[in-house]
């Protein structure tokens, strides 16, 4: 069952917003979003939130300062996943313009795990560093640095996941979500952290004095790197993340970007020139990706670091194939899970553990997500890692942090989880595999102590009706150049509308014609074989559709019902 509401619209912030300029939806949608003045939707770079108060910055920046004026070797020590390919890429191309002695290291999701274990410390000492800079991790690596200090190695770790209950004695650390950090924005991305990491270094080398007899960088021309990692790692966008956003789209629809960005725009058949937070998700996003679920990440960093535009292509090609190969292997996991499912009596449980002994460790994440969009249910998949081990990857509902969640299983469970680690809504995880139906039962009671019944039904927030004159390819467009993401939900209206036909594309998704009054639209639902009733309310999104050179606004449906 879903519950499909409607944002309230706070009347006078909207007729505010309006009599400031701002076109009358849009007006009616940002003050749905707690937008309140005009000063709110502005993502000029100049009103970026300053460095001050980021905890960490300065032992940071004057350590890597003293590091590139000493001639010494840093090594990045990065994540498997976009955020921390982005953030690994902005990193080199920073502190090589800085002109450091900078390579990188990126652990393999299957030998040694996230983040900085003694066992990568030990792998990143055979390159002979003297820093170790982590990026999109660390925050966690108590063991880690532990062991990197008795190498004799300084440790530079910039993340922004939650820390535990101890942190690592790290030389600096610098992550918004540490204990004590004032820094404003809690939702920076890694690659976000790294780019203010760049900001301070940078600031710290000039008043030195280092720029005097060499050019100084611009870093605003990593931005495109930050905009990606900050989009598909979908932490909450802010009205500083916004900026870095908007500024990155920006640079890339002006096609100022760097080469890799530019050949997966190809590869994916998308036009830089109309770059938005849907393409960087959903486009660019998954292909970088791919690299760390079933290759190497590696070559997705590569992509972003090389300034050859051949290499850049070649590369992009290859993670396209990549990314090819992984949609198959999750139809075919998505088809396993169906069957579990069969099984089981998903409404009268609060989550979902799923488990086949032949599911691939690096696509289990993707498994939950669409699991747990299917079920509304925080889902656990899991799949086999070192002999007797599973891994485990979760994703949440609205209401339920999946760490605190892990959390409290550890300390009711004190010898169950071998390792854990995460955020609000996803997670990740370790654990014997014969402690697999422990872990099923002590999730389960774990996340019916936290959650209500309330919590477990789908609710559908939305826009409520938009006027007809409004469903137009102009609108369409204007709405699709906004920044829109995670925490700032792009806009999904409601309405009640006619079918006046309907027919099944490519036997998964329904083409259909709808009228409302006297105006007909073209709709889809994508992988949705259901037929449609004759009279349907329907939540939807406003998009254009290209094809074939030529432009139309269509209504994607995310929800129907009989009206």
């Amino acid at each position: 069952m879903t519950n499909i509401t409607v944002r309230p619209v706070p009347t006078r912030a909207s007729l505010m917003l309006e009599q400031s300029g701002i076109h009358p939806l849009l007006a009616r949608l940002y003050a749905a979003r707690g937008v309140t003045a005009v000063e709110e939707i502005d993502t000029r770079l100049a009103d970026l939130l300053p460095p001050e108060g980021l905890k960490g910055l300065d032992e940071a920046a004057k350590l890597l300062a003293d590091a590139v004026e000493g001639g010494k070797r840093l090594l990045i020590v990065a994540d498997y996943d976009c955020d921390g390919a982005t953030a690994c890429a902005l990193g080199l191309r920073a502190l090589t313009a800085f002109g450091a002695q900078v390579d990188y290291l990126v652990p393999n999701r299957f030998e040694t795990g996230y983040g900085l274990s003694p066992e990568v410390v030990r792998l990143a000492a055979a390159r002979h560093p003297d820093v170790i800079v982590t990026v999109d991790n660390g925050i966690g690596s108590v063991a880690g640095v532990a062991e990197a200090k008795r190498l004799g190695l300084a440790v530079v770790i910039t993340d922004h996941h939650l820390a535990g209950d101890e942190l690592p004695a790290a030389d600096a650390l610098v992550n918004p979500n540490q204990p004590g950090c004032r820094f404003r924005s809690k939702a920076l991305a890694g690659v976000g952290v790294m780019f203010y990491v760049a900001l301070a270094t940078r600031a710290e080398l000039r008043r030195r004095g280092w720029f005097a007899a060499r050019p100084e960088p611009n870093l605003a021309c990593l931005l495109d790197l930050v905009a990606l990692g900050t989009v598909a790692d979908v932490v909450p966008l802010d009205r500083n993340n916004r900026i870095l956003v908007a500024q990155g789209l920006a640079r890339m629809r002006e096609g100022r970007m760097q080469p890799g960005l530019r050949a997966l725009f190809a590869v994916a058949g998308r036009d830089y020139a109309r770059a938005a937070t849907f393409d960087l998700g959903f486009a660019l996003g998954p292909r970088i990706n791919a690299a760390g679920r079933l290759a190497d990440m590696s070559l997705g960093i590569e992509c972003l670091t090389t300034d050859s535009e051949a290499r850049a292509f070649n590369i992009a090609q290859q993670l396209d194939a990549i990314n090819r190969e992984r949609r198959t292997i999750e139809a075919d996991m998505r088809a396993d899970a169906d069957a579990l499912l069969a099984g089981l009596d998903a409404e009268s449980r609060a989550t979902v553990t799923l488990f086949d002994p032949g599911w691939h460790q690096g696509v289990i994440g993707i498994l939950a997500g669409r699991v747990k969009e299917q079920v509304h249910r925080p889902t656990f998949a899991f799949a086999r890692g070192d002999i007797g081990e599973l891994r485990g990857s979760g994703r949440s509902i609205p209401g339920l942090h999946l760490r605190d969640a892990l959390d409290l299983v550890a300390k009711r469970h004190p010898r169950l989880l071998r390792r854990f680690g995460g955020h609000a809504a996803a997670a990740g995880l370790a654990m014997a595999e014969a402690d697999l139906p422990e872990f099923e039962a002590a999730f389960e009671a774990a996340v019916r102590q936290l959650l209500s019944p309330e919590d477990l039904t789908r609710s559908l927030a939305t826009d409520g009706p938009v006027e007809s004159g409004y469903l137009s390819l102009e609108v369409a467009r204007l709405l699709r150049e906004c920044i829109w993401g995670q925490g700032f939900p792009p806009p999904l209206f409601a309405d009640v509308f006619q079918v006046v036909s309907q027919k099944l594309l490519k036997d998964k998704h329904l083409k259909l014609t709808l009228r409302h009054g006297k105006a007909i639209f073209p709709a889809i639902r994508f992988n949705c074989a259901e037929p449609a009733p004759d009279r349907l309310r329907a939540a939807f999104r406003l998009d254009v559709n290209d094809f074939n050179g030529l432009s139309s606004v269509q209504l994607v449906l995310e929800h129907f019902e009989p009206a």
